[in-house]
Order: C-alpha cells, then sequence, then structure tokens
C-alpha cells in the first residue's frame, strides 16, 4: 500500500513551483498564458530560447523547441505526443460562468465544469487546451 511507503522527513514539499512546456509557437503560446490566462512575463533569456511566466505563486517556464533549452527535448509538441498529460493552476476567486465566458470570448473551447479532487480536495474544474495542444485545467477550491 502507499501508505506504507516511508517519508524522507528532510524532504518537506509545499507547492508546484515550475512547470516547462516546450513550444512551437512562443506568440501564439504568450498570447494565450497572459492574453487569456493572466500570466505575466518574470524574465527571459533569450539567447537559450526561455520566457519564465508567473503565474499566482509559480513559475510556466515555455523553451522553444528551436532554442537551445528546448532542442534537447527532441521532436516538439502536437498531435502526437506532448509534453506532459495535463497541469493545474487554481483560481481564486472562483466564478465558473465567468471564467467559461472569458475563455469563450477568446475563442477557447473548454469542457464541462465537473468535480475533480486536487491539492486543496474534491471542487470544481474545467479542463482546456493551449495552442499547441497541452491540456489545463484550471480549478476552483474545494467543497466544504
Amino acid at each position: 500500500m502507499l501508505k506504507d511507503i516511508p517519508r524522507d522527513p528532510l524532504i518537506c514539499l509545499r507547492a508546484l513551483d515550475h512547470l516547462v512546456l516546450r513550444v512551437v509557437d512562443l506568440d501564439a503560446m504568450l498570447g494565450f498564458y497572459c492574453g487569456v490566462l493572466g500570466c505575466t512575463v518574470e524574465r527571459r533569456r533569450d539567447a537559450i530560447g526561455l520566457v519564465q511566466l508567473r503565474a499566482g505563486r509559480s513559475l510556466i517556464d515555455l523553451v522553444t523547441v528551436s532554442g537551445k533549452l528546448g532542442a534537447a527535448g527532441g521532436a516538439g509538441p502536437g498531435r502526437e505526443g506532448r509534453n506532459l498529460d495535463h497541469f493545474c493552476l487554481r483560481v481564486d476567486p472562483w466564478d465558473a460562468d465567468a471564467v467559461c465566458a472569458h475563455l469563450a470570448a477568446h475563442g477557447v473551447a473548454a469542457g464541462a465544469v465537473e468535480s475533480r479532487y486536487g491539492a486543496e480536495g474534491e471542487g470544481p474544474s474545467i479542463y482546456l487546451s493551449d495552442p499547441e495542444g497541452n491540456v489545463v485545467e484550471l480549478k476552483g477550491p474545494a467543497e466544504a
């Protein structure tokens, strides 16, 4: 059972610090993450093909597949393969109708609002895809 796996008491994880997406079309991805989801550009290192976006307390790093960092990962993301299954961004305050309307106004197709389990417990969430097919989950608060 999982409960029997020993835990190293010296490592206490708190939250997701950052994730790195390898991207083909940097402009489209910046438009989506900044223009639609409200991230801001925190730092750019164009010499190695890296743009770091602030997403609340976390970062989303975008590395171009043609840049120094991204080229090391092989073929770029697409229908035949992705860099990850999905990642989840906690949204606060949460208003499902407003989130869905905002996404629709930006031409972003989103799935149904459903209750799913996350770091804070069971609560509402929506799945959508960014311009390169990475699946993003937007998550509301845990239900009481």
